[in-house]
């Protein structure tokens, strides 16, 4: 009787959808849509909008659950656990309307995140091998999160994610490590489907991915105010970061207020901008490789006519970040660098006669610049004229400080939850089997680390009630320049705080990628291999094979009676072996002082490194370079983590 009646229900509903008003009909949020994959084992929460005040019926896979909207059209439920399985159709009916989201398949559904290493695409990575261009898979489904950023937490994405099964037309524009990820797991487990859904952005750092109780738990309160400032009112909070922006150079440059460079009359060694592209193309010798801060100047004369009331000022795009003063008034700045940069004047910045513009870019790597195209570049005023700007520039390089330069709370990539808000909270609560991350190339250097890592993953269990949920790390590969003798790294140091975090947190694991790097390109093509170590993890800690997470793990520094120190491991696969050659490379010996560090002698024993002559060495470390050379693998072809560690 109950299904008879809910089918006279559907079938009621369903034949009057087309009378019924179309903005009355039901409607989804988050991204569960036509070929979407529902985590299995899991409560299936379901959420949207009808109109306000009615019933509403959803079924998926014979399981029926009713709720009503509220007074704003909203309605939310949860539908039973279901098995791995499908395809189903998702039918929403209500007396004003239906929807059907069609061929759904129930499985594990993972999110891969992080910046520009999880964003490169299968067809830019190893595009040739057979697993890059595999046989439509009906089982395996992939959805891409368009980039967003919002100062606010917004509910909905802009462009409705579309979900599709794996095959030639998509795999190529896909997230690499994520595909190859999920390629693995579906492999390992053929009778479960496999949703990954990507949403990354290269360049961001972390804390824009942290929820806002994770940029208070991890000393961003400041910033999270500030943000919140620049939603209420963004003029003010422009102002307000110039402000701190000023402060972080006084303190550095010893500068005097009314004497930093940003102001009109400042006595640098000027010279002028010879085109507007980045300054290594320039030939310039001092320039060719430089990373740093570049200032940029320009004079305009200005009418009375011109000078009154607001103003509109364009610069095009600079490479990598900016901060941007007229007359020596801040008036904004940001760190994208494929964004052309346009600022609100106020009333009373310019004035008649001389007015000078200056602009701070900082370029944190690879190229840099004010990029234009110099037909962009313009200043508008009120009355209706304006004035080019794409000739007659200056430059000269800027003193180098210790510490980056603040940014803005509100910037897309180097913001505080600017990419939580815009491409997360909209997933809902909708329950994840795991989580792949590959990012930190930007917070090398940047303190609290650890801190703000457990917070994304703390805070990311909780926004999709998966308290349990495994992260996948990926340990940065190697890039930059290679070591000659030891010395300190921030990719070095931010590789232990990885793996410390996921050993912390007991849930996770590591996918080591020391050996997949190029020294020579931050975004090195081996992708597939990356996604075969996320995929280990997910293994052990979704399917529960009995494998190790991560490969081998640092177990322990022990000193022997020799005087020599024991370094073991876990979660070998058979033994560990030095490969060409009868030592083990990349074990530096290190006393209590920094700068004491020195290679050490290592052999491989087993599933133990020993290290010779270690008279007076309380730290081990390995691998502890930006761009390591490597050697110790186990049977199953995987290397050990860079690590840090007290010798016991």
């Amino acid at each position: 009787m109950a299904r008879g009646l809910t089918t006279l229900f559907l079938s009621a509903a369903l034949s009057g959808v087309l009378a019924a008003p179309a903005l009355a009909a039901p409607r989804l949020d988050g991204i569960i849509g036509d070929h979407a994959v529902l985590q299995r084992g899991r409560p299936i929460p379901i959420s949207g909008t009808a109109s306000p005040n009615e019933p509403v019926l959803i079924a998926l896979g014979g399981k029926t659950v009713t709720t009503r909207t509220d007074r704003d059209g909203r309605f939310k439920a949860e539908l039973p656990a279901l098995p791995a399985g499908g395809p189903y159709d998702l039918s929403i009916a209500a007396p004003s309307g239906a929807l059907v989201a069609r061929d759904l398949m129930v499985g594990d559904v993972y999110l891969c995140s992080g910046q520009s290493n999880m964003e490169m695409p299968v067809g830019v990575a190893q595009s040739w091998i057979p697993d890059a261009n595999p046989p439509l898979d009906p089982k395996l489904r992939l959805v891409t999160i368009t980039k967003r950023s919002s100062a606010a937490p917004l509910d909905t994405f802009r462009d409705t994610p579309r979900w599709a099964a794996a095959d030639q037309g998509n795999i190529p524009g896909f997230s690499a490590a994520c595909f190859y990820m999920a390629q693995a797991l579906r492999r390992a487990a053929p009778d479960v489907p496999v949703g990954a859904v990507h949403a990354s952005w290269g360049g961001s750092r972390i804390s824009a991915w942290l929820t806002p109780a994770g940029q208070r738990a991890a000393g961003l309160g400041e910033e999270a105010d500030l943000l919140a400032l620049y939603a209420r009112d963004p003029a003010a909070a422009e102002r307000r970061a110039s402000g701190r922006w000023e402060a972080w150079w006084r303190a550095g440059s010893g500068d005097a207020t009314g004497r930093e460079p940003w102001q009109p009359d400042a006595a640098l060694d000027w010279k002028p901008v010879l085109r507007f592209s980045h300054f290594e193309e320039w030939g310039v010798p001092e320039l060719a490789d430089y990373n740093g801060m570049i200032w940029y100047q320009r004079e305009i004369t200005v009418t009375p006519a011109q000078a009154r009331g607001p103003a509109m000022l364009s610069i095009g795009m600079v490479d990598d970040a900016d901060r941007t003063w007229v007359n020596g008034v801040g008036v904004g700045g940001s760190s994208l660098a494929g964004q052309a940069r346009t600022y609100a004047l106020a009333e009373g910045v310019l004035k008649p006669g001389r007015n000078v513009i200056t602009v701070n870019d900082d370029d944190v790597y690879a190229f840099g610049g004010m990029t234009g195209p110099a037909e962009t570049m313009r200043i508008t005023f009120a009355d209706g004229s304006s004035i080019p700007l794409g000739d007659s520039w200056r430059y000269a390089i800027a003193k180098r400080l210790t510490g980056g330069a603040p940014r803005v709370p509100w910037d897309d990539i180097n913001g505080v939850g600017t990419l939580y808000n815009g491409m997360i909270v909209a997933l809902g609560g909708m329950p994840l089997a795991g989580v792949a991350w590959y990012q930190g190339e930007s917070d090398t250097g940047l303190p609290g680390y650890d801190t703000r890592l457990s917070e994304l993953m703390k805070g990311w269990r909780a926004r999709f009630a998966s308290p349990q949920m495994p992260f996948a790390i990926v340990q940065l590969a190697n890039y930059g320049a290679l070591a000659k003798a030891p010395g300190e790294s921030g990719w070095g140091w931010l590789r232990d705080v990885q793996r410390r975090v996921a050993e912390a947190d007991g849930r996770s694991g590591l996918a080591v990628a020391l050996d997949l790097g190029d020294p020579r390109d931050i975004h090195p093509g081996e992708k597939h291999e990356v996604g075969v170590r996320l995929a280990r993890v997910m293994r052990a800690r979704v399917l529960g094979e009995a494998i190790s997470p991560s490969g081998p793990a640092l177990a322990g520094a022990r000193r022997e009676q020799d005087g020599s120190v024991s370094v073991s491991f876990t979660g070998v696969t058979g033994a560990l072996h030095a490969t060409g050659s009868d030592r083990a490379i990349g074990f530096e010996l290190c006393g209590a002082a920094a700068g004491s560090c020195r290679y050490a002698d290592a052999r491989v024993e087993g599933q133990t490194v020993r290290l010779a002559g270690a008279n007076g060495a309380t730290r081990v470390r390995y691998a502890w370079a930006d761009a390591p050379s490597v050697n110790v693998f186990d049977d199953a072809g995987l290397t050990l983590p860079g690590f840090e560690a007290a010798v016991k």
